[in-house]
This record gives structure tokens, C-alpha cells and sequence, in this order.
């Protein structure tokens, strides 16, 4: 354990002694950081961490302290809604709501057909959820249709799992990067999106100067400045990088020949694919010196142990899937898996998005059984005592094949469930044009943006409302226990699936209930059957044994009664064809193999080396968009803001959008720091001050995606492009084309105005007014000259976040 000591951090406000602390888990990030809720008379009032948690021996990140605020916020919803004849929301009760979601439902079905229904989810729910959403979804109204907005976070994950070992589960954990000699973060910028995990990491570097750190980020991130090795890549180039890395494993012979041909296939078609990238050619594609990738090459070459991890820069960026088998290649290429500080680790974006995944909410079957596989539909079939014949199968479709569907009339009714998706999808301007043609469902604690597009909305139980299970990135099973009540009128998700399924009529093929369990304990122990045998085998967990274990990693069972810390420590892969949950996809097309075309792999229990081919992003800066925008998080916001904005001191920490811009850059344009400007890219355009420094590289902006009203033009979402990478069909949100426009009025100089007279009438500062007009002095003003003077300047200071607090 890499925790040295433990850190009770603690929110708590309460009129007295608290009643009770809960046993629960934060529900911010995918780190999955042990907690007690805080109640007072029946009433959540804060939180503090588990002491007694591995993960995070009692620390929490700002958003995991503060999540609790959002219980308690007076604009709940506390009755269903449902648009009137005359467009509008207005109150209803779960009777009239329901019936009109089983009708519509119905109505749906029969004129469309099962997949005219596509439910859309989230990976902020629990794992009882999703179970439950898959057996609605596919043995109850048999639609293929099951997404979440985890395809926008975490789906290159899954893939590049499958396409390199057969099944998902990331190899490494949170262990593994106690005792790593090196740690590559690539594309993860830990010490924003996951605070607990960066202070573990750095509270061992300071105490024993290891792990070496190479961060790869267009950005200077705060991840980067505490790097051993910042490789400050150009956008959309992560796969040149990696070409060139892998080039220099092979030159320089830092291969492990005897790991490669005895667990691997696929070496000779994978090799001759870097070939020709030498770092010479790697520099100029990434913009990154050559001795840098030299120094990149000896170190990953050299090293006895590494864990490399991956976030949205890798996920959301040209070639996404492509870019993570790479890494998966390079761990193959030099045996780093299966032991003790190795293997990559793919993380997740959601505190329980791997879990969707794992229980078939997304995707591919619950257990990670393959879709095209007609064993494993037989065997769901048994499992839910359903005709096989009945259970959808073949290739998943992402949300944003969703979107076309609906566009092109086949889907007809959708049901959103825990997500804003008019908020976090790309080109949102199109998407709410489709969705507005449908009959839409929102389930949300909220009133948010998507409520624009939503026939019926259902008022749903929070964090600390509810219980069940979750799974965080690294495998771990942490339970969370139901701490009050939720507000009168108000039903968990698992509630409302359950009643829907009964007002449905979903039977078994005997004629009983489809759905038997009615608590989410119970839901979690049939879940526990089809788990079992599966690489992500949960039948040595009990409720009750999460709980005084602290969470357990999956696979927990006979073999492993104590979880199990790492994958493929035996070096057996989940390839066979008749166990893999996947057939794989063609590595540079996307399509899905057959059963025939995967057997001829001959993979048999070996892990999979591809070929990786570079692809420029589709859209380039050009002469109308001469810049790179990039998007991403904040320390001090959680996706949309539904949770976040609804805690004063993280609402006051971040409290509006903003653009970073290179100060060359901004010296060019003339720009001033806080000066609102306009990013305008082929789809939309927002407006927001300049943050000016250099965070971003020369030619490129960064904008935060969290804040996206319809009324505020600051949603990053009005810019993004709606491509995907053709494997894992997320979604690339970190390369699109832009331009700057300045919002300026003209000011004629008339008679002896003087700089500080004009500063004073548009409520500039004269520093302002001569760094908009490229003036060295006031007394460079002469009469009738033509100033630009600033429209608006809006200063958005975002406050350091310092994980390593309370140290010496």
C-alpha cells in the first residue's frame, strides 16, 4: 500500500453532533474512494472518508467532499412532469406518468419494432441498475439498443481490452502503481480528474523518488509540471507517438522474444506497421524533439516495471481504440503484464461506468458474453429462462449511430436515464433536432438542459437515497449503503425499472415475471450467477463482505475468495472463441470479425498484437478555422454541472466557461486577459473570456465542457464534431477546427480625449485599452484615430487545487 498514513478529510454541516455515519462510496470518479455519510435528523449533512479504505485511507477530492450539497438543493424534483398539448412541463403523478410511458412504449413496439427503443444510461448508477436495464432491454422488449454516455468516456476502453486480450477488465491496478518503477500517464490528467489517485502517486515519489513519470498532454497540465517527462504532443498524433516508440523497443532490442512467442500472436504484422516511424518521422507528425523520444524509448525499454494509464486524452482522440492496443502492444512487447507494477490501466471516466459495462447495460451481454455468439445467447437465454431466439444479437450501436437512427425515422422512443446528454454530446445542436422528433424520457434528480427535449421526466433517489454496488476503474466491487430516505415523491432508478417491467407484462417463457427480485440485494445475487464462470466473476461477493472488505477486485470467487489484484498473472488470455467476449474488430476499418475470421487467428488463449496505422484527425485547422480546440474537465466540476454547481464552494471556484489561449497567441490578436471573445467552428460558436498564459501550446484552445446552458453560448458542445473512431465509436471530442473573433466596438478619438477618459466609458482599465489597440503609451492616442475598445472583460481566476494538503 503505497498510503504512508491515513487523512480523515471531512464536509460536515450540521446543528449538532451527527446521528449516524453510513458506510457508502464517493459517486464523483472512477478512483472509488471509501466514505461514511453524514445524517442528521433523517438528512444528509455531510461526509467524510474511510480511515480504513485502501484506496483512499480517508482522503477525498474536492467534488467527492462536496457531492453531498446536491441532496439537499431546493430545485429537486420531487413529481414526475409531463408536456402538455401546449409544449409545456407540468406536474403529474407517477400514476399518469408511468401509463404514459408503458403506452408510448407499446405504441412504439408495434409500430417499429423492438429496436425502434433505445434506452440510454449513464455511469453514475449502480451496477443492480444496469443488470436491470440489460434484462429489460434484451429479454423483455428485445431491443439492441442499450447505450450510455459512458460510450463518450470509457468505450475505447472495452475495445482496445477486447481486441488485445478477448475480454474487458483493465490487467493493472491501483497496486500495481504503488510499486511501478515507471508510470506513463497518457492522455490522463490525474491530479484534475482524479485528485485522491494523484496524491497517492506523488506522496510515494516524494518519499522514494519513484515512480518515474512521463506524461504525454498537448497540454502543461498540472499532471505535467510534476512530471520526470513531459512529451507535449501535437493534436490528434497519439498513434505517431506511439509508432515511434515502439519503432525504438524493436531497434534497439528491448523486445522480450521468449514473452512474445510464447504468449502473443501477431508480432510479424504489428512490427512491419512501425517500421518505417523512426523518431525522425515520429518528430515531425508529433512536434515532439527526437532526443525527447529517444530518452521516451530507453526509459519504457530499460524499465523492470511500468503501469501506463489512459484517460480522455487518449479515449476522445483520432484513432482512439488504435492509440490503447498500442500501449497494449508495447506492455506485451516487453512481458510488463501479469506481475507486480505492470500492465496497463485503462481507467474510466464515471464512478461506476465499468460496471455498466460488466453488466451488460452497454454493449455486449451481462458477464461479458459476445453478442454474436450463439453459446453465449444460449446461455443467457437459460440464465433468464427466455427462447434464445428472441434475444437480439450482433454489433452494438453507439449513441451517435443512435442519433441517426432516430434522424432516419427508426427510432421512435427514448428513454434517458441519469445523463444530460444536450449538454456532454458533440454537435448538440443536432442532436437535440433529432431527439426533438421523438418521444423523449428523462429520469434525473434535475430540471437540466435535456429537459428541452423531454415528453415525461421522472424525479429519481441520489447518492446516499439508495443502495447497491459500483465498480470503480481497477475492478474494485465497493458497495454503497442507503443512508435516508429519499424525498417524498421521489423512486431510486431500480424502483422505477421494476415497475415499468410489471406495468409491461415482461414474462419469462413460462409465463412468469421476467423480473423476480424486488430489492437491489437481491438483484445482486442473481446477477452473481451469470457472472459465474466469466472473467468478471462476483460469486464469492456478498453485500456484507464488500462492506468489511472494503471492496473486492473481480474476479472474487472460489479460486480468488480475496479478489484478485491483477489480471493474467498466469499469462492465460480470454482468446479462445468460445469464451472471448468479443470476435474482435478489423484494427484499422472497425468492422467486426466473424467467428471463422477470429479462429483463423489462432489466438487460443494468447494476447493479440495488431498493427497500428496512423490516421490524421478528420478535421484540420485550415484557413476559415486556423486553430486546434481541444476540450476538457475542470478540478472543481463533475460533467454537466448537475451535482457540482449545486455546491457553493465548488460553484465559486469555477463559476463560468472559459477559452485558454497561448499568450503568443493572444499577443498576435491583441487579446487581453478576461477579454469575452467568440470560438466559432463549422458547427456553432460560444462566447467566453480569454484565460491567457501557457497551459495550451501555440495554435491550439482549450475549452471546459461543463457549462452548457442553452441561454449562457458557453457549451464547448456547440463547437465539437460529432466523428468517431471507428472500433469503439466514441466520439472525438479533443480534435475539432476553430477560429477567434474578437467582440470589439469602434471609438473615434475626438478632440483631447485621453486614454484614461476612454478607458473610463467602456469600463476598461487604460492597460487594457492599450494592449487592445497595440499602443505603447497613452500618449500614443492622437485625434480622430479609431480605437477598438473591449465589449466585455469577465477575469476567471480558477483557484489551485493542492491534493498533497496538510503536509509539511
Amino acid at each position: 500500500m503505497s498510503w504512508q498514513d491515513e487523512r480523515i478529510d471531512m464536509n460536515v454541516y450540521s446543528q449538532g453532533e451527527v446521528d449516524r455515519w453510513v458506510y457508502s462510496t464517493c459517486n464523483i470518479c472512477s478512483v472509488g474512494c471509501g466514505c461514511h455519510v453524514a445524517v442528521k435528523d433523517n438528512q444528509i449533512v455531510g461526509i467524510k472518508g474511510n480511515r480504513n479504505h485502501p484506496i483512499n485511507r480517508g482522503r477525498l477530492g474536492p467534488k467527492g467532499e462536496n457531492q453531498w450539497y446536491a441532496n439537499n438543493s431546493p430545485d429537486r424534483l420531487l413529481t414526475p412532469l409531463i408536456r402538455n398539448h401546449a409544449g409545456q412541463l407540468e406536474p403529474a403523478s407517477w400514476e399518469e406518468a408511468m401509463a404514459l410511458i408503458v403506452t408510448k412504449a407499446k405504441a412504439s413496439i408495434a409500430k417499429q419494432g423492438s429496436n425502434s427503443i433505445a434506452i440510454y444510461s449513464t455511469g453514475q448508477a449502480y451496477l443492480e441498475d444496469y443488470y436491470t436495464i440489460a434484462k429489460i432491454g434484451r429479454a423483455g422488449l428485445h431491443t439492441h439498443l442499450l447505450d450510455a454516455n459512458t460510450r463518450l468516456c470509457t468505450a475505447t476502453t472495452e475495445f482496445c481490452l477486447l481486441q488485445s486480450f478477448g475480454a474487458d477488465g483493465t490487467p493493472a491496478s491501483f497496486d500495481d502503481v504503488d510499486v511501478t518503477d515507471t508510470l506513463m500517464l497518457f492522455g490522463h490528467n490525474v491530479a484534475e480528474t482524479g485528485t485522491v489517485l494523484h496524491e497517492r502517486i506523488m506522496q510515494r515519489k516524494e518519499r522514494e523518488g519513484h515512480p518515474y513519470i512521463i506524461v504525454v498532454d498537448p497540454r502543461l497540465t498540472l499532471t505535467a509540471r510534476n512530471a520526470d517527462l513531459h512529451l507535449q504532443l501535437r493534436p490528434g498524433t497519439n498513434v505517431a507517438l506511439l509508432n515511434g516508440l515502439t519503432h525504438i523497443l524493436i531497434r534497439d532490442g528491448y523486445v522480450d522474444q521468449s514473452f512474445v512467442d510464447q504468449y502473443t500472436i501477431g508480432y510479424d504484422q504489428m512490427a512491419a506497421a512501425v517500421q518505417d516511424w523512426t523518431p525522425e518521422r515520429s518528430s515531425e507528425v508529433t512536434g515532439i524533439p527526437v532526443d525527447q523520444l529517444e530518452e521516451a524509448g530507453r526509459v519504457i525499454g530499460q524499465t523492470t516495471s511500468m503501469v501506463t494509464t489512459t484517460l480522455q486524452g487518449t479515449f476522445q482522440s483520432a484513432d482512439a481504440t488504435t492509440a490503447c492496443v498500442a500501449i497494449n502492444n508495447m506492455h506485451l512487447l516487453r512481458g510488463l503484464i501479469g506481475k507486480p507494477g505492470c500492465g496497463p490501466l485503462h481507467m474510466a471516466g464515471q464512478p461506476s461506468s465499468s460496471a455498466n459495462r460488466t453488466a451488460g447495460g452497454v454493449g455486449t451481454y451481462p458477464a461479458q458474453r459476445n453478442p454474436m455468439n450463439p453459446q453465449h445467447i444460449e446461455e443467457m437465454a437459460t440464465l433468464w429462462n427466455v427462447e434464445p431466439d428472441t434475444l437480439p444479437t450482433g454489433p452494438e450501436k453507439g449513441i451517435e449511430e443512435q442519433i441517426d437512427m432516430i434522424e432516419e425515422g427508426k427510432v421512435t422512443f427514448f428513454w434517458n436515464i441519469g445523463t444530460n446528454p444536450m449538454v456532454s454530446l458533440p454537435n448538440r445542436r443536432r442532436a437535440r433536432k433529432a431527439l426533438e422528433k421523438i418521444f423523449v424520457v428523462v429520469q434525473d434528480p434535475f430540471l437540466t438542459e435535456t429537459a428541452k427535449v423531454a415528453d415525461v421526466i421522472l424525479p429519481v433517489a441520489l447518492w446516499g437515497e439508495k443502495e447497491g454496488t459500483m465498480e470503480n476503474a481497477d475492478r474494485t466491487i465497493n458497495i454503497l449503503r442507503k443512508a435516508v430516505e429519499p424525498p417524498q415523491g421521489v423512486k431510486s432508478d431500480l424502483q422505477i425499472l421494476l415497475d415499468f417491467a410489471d406495468r409491461m407484462e415482461l414474462k419469462d417463457k413460462d409465463g412468469q415475471p421476467l423480473i423476480s427480485y424486488s430489492t437491489p440485494e437481491e438483484c445482486f445475487e442473481e446477477w452473481k450467477k451469470v457472472s459465474s464462470g466469466r472473467p468478471c466473476d462476483m460469486t464469492g461477493m456478498t453485500y456484507d463482505k464488500l462492506e468489511q472488505s472494503n471492496g473486492l477486485r473481480w474476479p472474487t470467487n472460489d479460486q480468488h475468495p480475496e479478489g484478485t489484484p491483477r489480471l493474467y498473472s498466469d499469462y492465460k488470455f480470454p482468446t479462445h472463441a468460445d469464451y472471448a467476449q468479443s470476435y474482435t474488430k478489423d484494427q484499422f476499418s472497425g468492422r467486426p470479425l466473424s467467428h471463422d475470421e477470429f479462429v483463423k487467428k489462432e489466438a487460443n488463449g494468447r494476447a493479440i498484437l495488431h498493427p497500428t496505422r496512423y490516421l490524421a484527425p478528420t478535421e484540420q485547422p485550415n484557413q476559415d478555422y486556423p486553430m486546434w480546440l481541444t476540450t476538457g474537465r475542470l478540478v472543481w466540476h463533475w460533467h454537466t454541472r448537475t451535482k457540482t454547481a449545486r455546491a457553493p464552494h465548488l460553484q465559486m471556484a469555477a463559476p463560468n466557461g472559459y477559452v485558454e489561449i497561448h499568450e503568443d497567441d493572444a499577443a498576435a490578436m491583441s487579446i487581453v486577459q478576461g477579454e469575452v471573445v467568440r470560438i466559432r467552428s463549422p458547427r456553432g460558436w460560444i462566447e467566453v473570456p480569454a484565460r491567457i498564459g501557457k497551459a495550451v501550446q501555440k495554435g491550439l484552445v482549450f475549452v471546459p465542457f461543463h457549462y452548457g446552458s442553452w441561454e449562457g453560448n458557453q457549451a464547448a458542445n456547440e463547437l465539437t464534431a460529432d466523428f468517431t473512431d471507428p472500433l469503439s465509436k466514441q466520439p472525438t471530442f479533443k480534435q475539432a477546427a476553430c477560429r477567434i473573433e474578437k467582440l470589439r466596438k469602434e471609438h473615434i478619438v475626438i478632440g483631447e480625449e485621453s486614454a484614461e477618459y476612454i478607458a473610463e466609458q467602456y469600463n476598461m482599465t487604460v492597460e487594457h485599452l492599450l494592449q487592445a489597440n497595440r499602443l505603447n503609451t497613452p500618449y500614443d492616442i492622437q485625434m480622430g484615430q479609431s480605437l477598438e475598445v473591449l465589449i466585455s472583460v469577465l477575469n476567471t481566476p480558477v483557484p489551485p487545487y493542492i491534493p498533497q494538503r496538510g503536509r509539511a
